[in-house]
């Protein structure tokens, strides 16, 4: 796939609905790559973590520097595939499947008291201190049956997320 929309051909289009689950349709799917190739400025089909922090939203986002380790070096196709989770028509595993994968942040998976602490420092920054954000853990790992010696797996996250009505939705914009 290049680097300009007249590049995406109707079989580009197909093959990157398909590996995103039709999360997208495929007006939106241009439109991404369009963006796509805004963002890929040494035009090189890849999107490095620079490029990505010129998105001011995704620069601003308090887990900028998590959501980075998932999205350096991406493709186009991996584009759309870490965008899906974003979809109001990806599934709630998806969505949760993707959460696991930031708090993961060793990516061997699964989720540690640290890693769960590193998220919520990200989140709390200096508003709170460190021994109310592992207080507040310890709490919500208690409620949810858990305890700081856990090591969460992606089930376990289904487990406590799966009846959440959690929303993760974002538009993508289509001309």
């Amino acid at each position: 796939m290049g680097n300009a929309s007249s590049m995406l051909t109707q079989y580009d289009i197909e093959e990157v609905q398909q590996h995103c689950n039709h999360a997208f349709s495929q007006q939106e799917i241009v439109s991404l790559y369009e963006r796509f190739c805004q963002l890929d400025r040494n035009n090189g089909g890849f999107i490095s973590a620079e490029e990505f922090l010129s998105v001011p939203e995704f620069a601003v986002n308090p887990l900028s520097q998590r959501l980075l380790r998932m999205v350096d070096g991406l493709n186009f196709k991996e584009f759309v595939a870490f965008l899906s989770a974003f979809s109001p028509h990806a599934t709630l595993h998806q969505k949760i499947e993707f959460i696991f994968k930031a708090y993961d942040s060793d990516g061997n998976g699964k989720v540690t008291f640290t890693d769960m602490l590193g998220v919520l420092r990200d989140l709390t920054g200096t508003f709170i201190s460190e021994k109310q954000r592992e207080q507040v853990l310890t709490d919500v790992l208690d409620e949810a049956g858990y305890t700081k010696d856990s090591l969460m797996i992606l089930s376990d996250f289904v487990k406590i997320l799966g009846n959440s009505g959690l929303k993760m939705e974002v538009e993508v914009p289509v001309d």
